[in-house]
């Protein structure tokens, strides 16, 4: 069985008009996804700014409410849960999130930060029980003793997400949702950051959903990558088989983007013409075909659904073989 499973999920947001503020119109930020993450697998995330993926990561573990769609969590059913049953369960799923500076209560030294979550959830009995687990939390994410007593202004982009992996790491999770962890660090701090997710993943057995730009990041730490265009899955397969044979034109773009070391490289760079289209207004029929240089007829007026062309590798492309 699955450990997250996504059903047709629609996150949608009212835009207001008028002078009495009604919702006629609606950002369609996350419009009918679905996908599912095995226990211990890292599940990448990828795609361009505005493409619904921090809303997808928020709404898994229901920060934004969906409109529609099921979220499966060890085969329970979150959007049926009410306030106080999803608390209890919200120690099993934790979220690192993009800004390492805006992240952390500026008014809490770094003891209170991680120590919050033991106290909602009665993790440790008893003061000294509680220091014991803070210590053991930030020896693991590297952090020595000394930094408990500690504000978050006092620490680099570095050690601030580091922290921010503790507080998570606080209530034992199965599943993590990374929000961009590493994109407000330097390159040399991303590397640190990215091995010491993986280290703790073998280590405890977490299950990541991991949202970047970076799809070079997202291939050394993914068995499995997911490509997102405004609002819809476009492509998921086994991380490296997307990068080596990309099969949806939107990817073949992203992919011809990455850097290449070797000068006498020969790929070829894929321009997209325009700019994404408003979330608001999403084109009929296919999203991408106003920007896709293979796009016919059809591309216009219908819905690719998601296909598996190859074992475990599904596209949304009528095009695509």
């Amino acid at each position: 069985m699955p450990l997250l499973e996504i059903q047709n999920l629609k996150v949608h947001f009212p835009v207001k008009h008028g002078v009495f503020g009604g919702a006629r119109e609606f950002v369609k930020a996350v419009d009918d996804v679905s996908f599912s993450i095995e226990p211990g697998e890292t599940l990448g995330l990828v795609g361009e700014s505005g493409c619904g993926k921090t809303t997808l990561g928020r709404a898994i573990v229901r920060l934004v409410e969906p409109v529609s769609g099921r979220i499966f969590f060890e085969g329970e059913d979150l959007t049926a849960l009410g306030s106080a049953e999803l608390r209890a369960r919200r120690r099993r799923f934790q979220i690192i999130f993009q800004d390492p500076y805006s992240s952390l209560d500026p008014r809490l030294t770094v003891e209170d930060i991680i120590g919050e979550a033991l106290d909602i959830h009665d993790l440790a009995e008893g003061r000294s029980a509680r220091r014991k687990r803070i210590y053991e939390l930030l020896e693991a994410v590297g952090l020595d003793f000394g930094c408990a007593e500690r504000y978050p202004h006092e620490f680099s982009g570095g050690q601030r997400q580091r922290i921010g992996i503790a507080r998570a790491l606080a209530v034992e999770p199965k599943l993590i949702v990374c929000d961009e962890p590493v994109s407000a660090l330097d390159v040399s701090v991303q590397a640190q950051i990215v091995n010491l997710l993986q280290d703790l993943q073998q280590q405890r057995g977490i299950a990541y959903l991991f949202i970047a730009h970076d799809l070079a990041v997202v291939e050394h730490i993914s068995r499995r990558m997911m490509v997102m265009y405004l609002g819809k899955i476009v492509e998921l397969a086994d991380a490296k088989a997307i990068l080596r044979s990309p099969k949806h034109p939107y990817t073949q773009a992203l992919v011809s983007a990455i850097p290449v070391i070797d000068p006498d490289s020969r790929r070829q760079r894929i321009l997209l013409p325009g700019d994404v289209p408003s979330p608001i207004h999403p084109p009929p029929g296919c999203p991408f075909h106003p920007r896709c240089p293979l796009a016919e007829p059809p591309c216009q007026t219908q819905v690719p659904a998601l296909r598996e062309l190859d074992p475990g590798h599904t596209v949304s492309c009528h095009l695509a073989n």
